[in-house]
């Protein structure tokens, strides 16, 4: 018997599940928060590995569409010393496994190959209660209720589906980053342009760092990480964007001003974005009728993995109950035997080394070796 399956979430995780689910003709419901695919800006540039994104894309029979979205030369890479020298500079040879694409695309990608009534929108989840036999009634703020025989949290870092599972809850790991926007960057930030290149670039200290991409439509966009409790940042009164934007750049006093300029030029507010994990290798016992996709179900603090897992997690959840149409359980004991370990292991995975975000003492000279390990494992 096809499974009524109900995902809560239409991220990239969630419409990966409800995509591969459609290729085998199961039909699917995403209910999502959100009231419409554009309520919000969907974040910057994504790479996507050939050894998990690729490889959910494919399940999803959507590489034709997603080669269509890559940006040529983002695969470039440099890192920087904050007196702006460079010390290490790879260029995009084609070879690299991790073609860049911008995270709103390939969602409407996913969006615009699924029936036209797969998700609801404006529908945010208030509460989810087991009913027993496998069962789970799902209740919407304002009204309304839905009543499943399979529930798959695809909710994020905050998920209203994961209490049915696990008692754990994301912890704040220490750092944010603040988010800035620096637009037609070659003409008006031509000194920004230049240092972080065609690509990504870092610069990274203990504490502090400077990590930057080029986007589509010639557009900076910069992380800045600074590794402080939530009551440092509190005290910053980010509604006043000229004096958050001084206060951040005060931090990195000393700086090549072609770095600061990330920060100081930002053509949009500054927007503060705490980071929070879950504990690594974060599972549960085997609760029928419900499991987890993506930061739902692995949240970590960004290391290139984030995406990747999600959108494997939703292609190999479907895969498995297009494998096991009549036996729910054995298709969500196939998954989860998979993910637990699967998500424990990038944990630790060198992509965190990568975007230099696996340790608060890890400086550019830590960094240009794990990209040359990396490149010697290849």
């Amino acid at each position: 018997m096809t499974p009524d399956v109900t995902i809560i979430g239409a991220g990239l995780g969630g419409l990966v599940l409800a995509r591969v689910l459609h290729v085998h003709g199961i039909p699917a419901t995403v209910y999502e928060a959100e009231p419409s695919p554009a309520a919000r800006s969907q974040g910057g540039m994504l790479d996507i590995h050939d050894h998990n994104g690729q490889l959910a894309l494919k399940a999803a029979d959507l590489m034709d569409e997603f080669r269509g979205l890559t940006l040529e030369g983002r695969q470039a890479m440099r890192v920087l010393d904050p007196d702006g020298t460079v010390l290490f500079d790879k260029a995009d040879d084609g070879t690299g496994g991790r073609p860049e694409v911008q995270r709103g695309e390939l969602r409407q990608v996913l969006l615009d190959s699924l029936p036209v009534d797969t998700v609801r929108w404006g529908r945010k989840v208030s509460s989810t209660r087991a009913l027993g036999g496998g069962r789970h009634e799902v209740a919407f703020a304002g009204g309304g209720t839905v009543v499943t025989s399979l529930l798959v949290g695809a909710d994020g870092a905050w998920s209203r589906v994961r209490p049915l599972l696990s008692t754990a809850t994301p912890e704040y790991v220490g750092r944010s980053v603040v988010e800035t926007y620096l637009f037609d960057a070659d003409t008006r930030h031509p000194a920004a342009a230049k240092v972080v290149g065609d690509g990504s670039m870092i610069a990274p200290t203990p504490g502090r760092e400077i990590f930057a991409h080029r986007e589509r439509g010639d557009t900076l966009h910069a992380y800045v990480g600074l590794s402080e409790p939530r009551d440092w940042f509190a005290a910053i009164d980010f509604t006043d964007a000229a004096m958050a934007t001084a206060r951040i750049a005060q931090e990195f006093d000393g700086w090549a001003p072609e770095l600061t300029a990330l920060i100081t030029d930002s053509d949009i507010a500054p927007v503060l974005r705490p980071l929070y994990a879950l504990p690594t290798g974060h599972r549960w016992d085997r609760v029928s009728g419900v499991t987890l996709v993506g930061d739902a179900a692995h949240l970590a603090a960004p290391d290139g993995e984030g995406a990747n897992l999600a959108m494997l997690d939703g292609a190999e959840l479907g895969k498995a109950l297009a494998a096991h149409p009549d036996d729910i359980e054995a298709a969500l004991t196939e998954y989860e035997q998979a993910m637990f370990p699967r998500s424990a292991e990038a944990a630790t995975f060198e992509g965190a080394e990568a975007h230099g975000t696996d340790s608060d003492d890890s400086t550019a000279h830590d960094l240009i070796s794990a990209f040359t390990r990396h490149e010697q494992a290849r």
